[in-house]
């Protein structure tokens, strides 16, 4: 078939490995290991000349440690696709850094084939790299490199690539690294086919003992290790040691590797004048790029639609079906994508002769992060140069099963053809979504599950559960050290097990009976601890006084001080006895600086308190709470004064909602607050800017109630706790609660009308019939609270 000077080929692929076993082993970086691949993919067009000078593009898959904010073990590349260049000579016009995601080098082809079929550019260079077995190995070793670079030019960065994927209750439930999400999702596929655990463990292995004796054969490969068997793959052993349920640790992509691959595309019009023989010419015969919903927000667990349609999608494009294709390669960085689209789509079996992989897989011939699959093309390319006329597929994954790119290729001529997947990408979209609970509380089932393993041995297990009263999805951990729960998602089925869970600020939690539940988390009245490690806690008669004790760090708070002020205000809100509050900062500085930014930083876990920041910013008061603001209150600060009832502030207090300095927001309920509090405008500016205001223009604007000399604010905040105090408790109380409810109904003449209750309860109260007797005798009533 006579095609177009426009239609796109792929003329050269590469691939090169560093094992640290080699001889030659030089410990290279992953710009260095890239450059080498493109060499090679350079070389292999037949040497054509004036190829290099014809490269107007280079784009660049993502390191794994370019893919999120951890730093640099050696340093880095600042422009990881000129860098590449720079090595090979060359300098394109444009440079393309493409976010992370398994899927991107699949992508990569299909974008820049699409641009030089519109004239956008002339050829193409595709590289990545990843050298993370070098990095464990140097510093396992002591031994460290300098792999930063400052290279000038254009590029476009494509950034993480993590929104869609990453959440913070998901994070916040400890899935974070692969093998928990694909775990999930993994056991959720084995609920829906009915089997068993071992019975699904052997289906595994079956499916990935073919793929580690291809990997054996390829010189590529990241080791020279053999080929297993079933029972090597799914018998856990020292060597083979549980990673999460159900993968031990052959069924997991090996990410310890040093590979990389390129690929170099064109058109046929330039490929001719370029002298690149038509032997070496691949095209491009059909694909689709696809993405998922958010793991929680899938119907199905145990399958990807995206994955599914993006797959057929491209074998109706290419005109064929799956009996045509000779070579697949099916992401494997665990058995699910490949049961997912080879085995549940398109009924492949597991030992289909034509094997599905061409690589051997990423457990086995290596995952090399976001890359894997530019090898994949590479070995699709030398299958089909080598038989003339058959089909290959490739099949890219990316996130936890997140987003999907497929690719049909052939050495047959084909017109190119632009495949839209919008149409495809609004059938996902408008797919129905469960009900998420960011906090479940009740009875439920086990939908699906993992337990997570630490040094081999189980550490925790992560339930997706469905509430039993309205079927709402959540996410819930075994408590830390619960051996009892763990034991018996050890023993048992856990699928479509009864189970209790309850939330709290580090998020919820599970057990498989309320009882246990209870144990582990006594119920009943708070009671105050006699010392606390961040907080100062004083009774003043009916008048509690809370300082925040970490004057070292300008009062900021961490978790650990955050859940003692929750600790200390339920144990406030249960005692019949204390009627007033007061919150206040150790020292003269400050008040509250907020959180503590360098905890953060530090890679320790993060939470907030169920009843919000410092304990109080989501919490339903109906007890006066007073802010005694002796000096700055930054970010955090502000939003607990925000939330406190009453405000007294020294004249050189200080307030300001900071975050978005920081690269955050007021999430604690500032930006909610401050604009109800204060001027919309001058809220909104602050909110935007970060501006710092003096206690005086807040007093101004109404925040702040009082405001008295510098060291005076406990002082003033106890003479207006006491003014309180001389007022009946009841009274106070049910003030709170009628102010509470009337803010959340918009129209003033609706707010009005009250609860019937609360007229109950006053009339009722001891103290509606001591306030006027007291009157009457003209003597000070004394209250009792009740």
């Amino acid at each position: 078939m006579t095609v177009a000077d426009n239609t796109p080929i792929i003329v050269g692929v590469g691939q090169f490995t560093e094992r640290i076993d080699s001889p030659e082993y030089q410990g290279l970086s992953p710009v260095d290991i890239a450059a080498k691949a493109a060499e090679r993919a350079l070389a292999d067009t037949g040497g054509a000349q004036g190829l290099r000078g014809a490269i107007d593009v280079i784009a660049t898959t993502r390191t794994f440690e370019d893919s999120g904010p951890s730093p640099a073990v050696f340093g880095k590349t600042d422009n990881f696709p000129r860098s590449i260049a720079r090595r090979l000579g060359i300098d394109p016009r444009y440079a393309f850094w493409e976010k992370a995601g398994g899927n991107t080098p699949q992508q990569l082809v299909s974008r820049f084939c699409g641009e030089l079929a519109a004239g956008t550019a002339q050829a193409a260079l595709l590289a990545g790299a990843e050298a993370i077995s070098t990095l464990r190995h140097l510093s396992s070793q002591g031994q460290k490199r300098n792999w930063a670079e400052h290279v000038e030019g254009q590029v476009e960065d494509g950034g993480w690539g993590l929104k869609g994927m990453v959440t913070y209750y998901n994070a916040r439930h400890r899935i974070i690294g692969a093998p928990e999400g694909y775990a999930l999702l993994e056991n959720a596929r084995r609920g829906r086919l009915g089997m068993t655990r071992d019975a699904y463990a052997r289906e595994m292995g079956r499916l990935f003992a073919p793929f580690s004796h291809i990997a054996a054969a390829n010189p590529y490969s990241c080791s020279a290790a053999s080929g297993y068997t079933v029972d090597d793959l799914i018998t856990v052993t020292e060597r083979n040691r549980m990673i999460v349920d159900p993968y031990p640790q052959r069924l997991v992509a090996k990410d310890a590797v040093n590979q990389g691959a390129a690929v170099v595309l064109t058109t046929v019009g330039r490929a001719r004048q370029l002298g690149i023989v038509e032997s070496k010419w691949v095209y491009l015969h059909g694909y689709a790029v696809l993405s998922e919903r958010e793991i929680m927000e899938r119907q199905d667990l145990g399958a990807s639609p995206a994955a599914r349609l993006a797959t057929t999608a491209a074998l109706e494009a290419a005109g064929i079906g799956a009996d045509d294709i000779e070579y697949f390669d099916f992401y494997s960085c665990f058995p699910i994508p490949v049961f997912n689209v080879a085995c549940d789509e398109l009924r492949l079996p597991p030992d289909d002769p034509r094997g599905l992989t061409v690589t051997g897989g990423l457990p086995y011939f290596g995952g090399p992060g976001n890359n894997y699959s530019m090898h994949a093309i590479a070995a699709i390319v030398a299958k089909l140069r080598a038989n003339p006329g058959s089909y290959g597929f490739v099949g890219a994954n990316g996130g936890w099963m997140s987003k999907y790119a497929a690719g049909v290729y052939s050495t047959r001529p084909v017109p190119w053809k632009v495949c839209d997947s919008g149409a495809l990408q609004a059938r996902i979209d408008a797919l129905p979504a469960p009900v998420v609970l960011q906090e479940a509380d009740g009875e439920a089932t086990i939908e699906s599950y993992t337990i997570v393993y630490q040094r081999g041995q189980p550490a925790y297990a992560l339930i997706v559960g469905r509430l039993a009263a309205g079927n709402e999805r959540f996410l819930a951990l075994s408590q830390d050290g619960d051996g009892e729960t763990l034991a018996r998602m050890l023993k048992e089925e856990p699928l479509g097990q009864r189970v209790h869970v309850r939330s709290f600020g580090v998020g919820n939690r599970f057990t498989f009976t309320a009882a246990r539940m209870n144990e582990l988390f006594p119920p009943g009245p708070k009671e105050f601890r006699e010392r606390y490690e961040y907080c100062l806690v004083e009774r003043r008669d009916h008048l509690l006084e809370v300082t925040i004790n970490r004057p070292e760090s300008h009062n900021s708070l961490h978790p650990m001080a955050g859940e003692e002020l929750a600790e200390i205000f339920d144990a406030y809100e249960d005692d019949d006895d204390l009627w007033v509050a007061i919150l206040t900062g150790a020292g003269t500085e400050a008040f509250c600086s907020g959180n503590d930014l360098k905890y953060s930083a530090s890679g320790k876990p993060v939470w907030i308190p169920k009843s919000g920041f410092g304990g109080v910013t989501r919490r339903r008061r109906v007890k006066p709470l007073i802010a005694a603001v002796n000096g700055i209150a930054m970010g955090g600060g502000t939003e607990i004064a925000l939330a406190c009832d009453l405000v007294v502030a020294d004249d050189k207090a200080v307030f300001a909602l900071s975050e978005v300095r920081v690269g955050l927001f007021a999430g604690a309920g500032g930006i909610v607050r401050l604009p109800r509090q204060i001027p919309k405008k001058v809220a909104m500016e602050m909110i935007l800017t970060g501006r710092r205001a003096g206690a005086e223009e807040m007093c101004g604007w109404g925040l702040v109630n009082r405001v008295v000399p510098a060291g005076t604010a406990l002082e003033a905040a106890r003479r207006l706790a006491e003014e309180i105090l001389e007022g009946s408790p009841t009274s106070v109380r049910l003030s709170m609660e009628v102010m509470n409810h009337a803010e959340r109904i918009p129209a003033e003449v609706e707010a009005v009308p009250f609860p019937p209750h609360i007229i109950d309860a006053l009339i009722t109260s001891e103290d509606g019939f001591e306030g006027p007797m007291a009157f009457a005798q003209k003597r000070k009533p004394n209250w009792k609270n009740r």
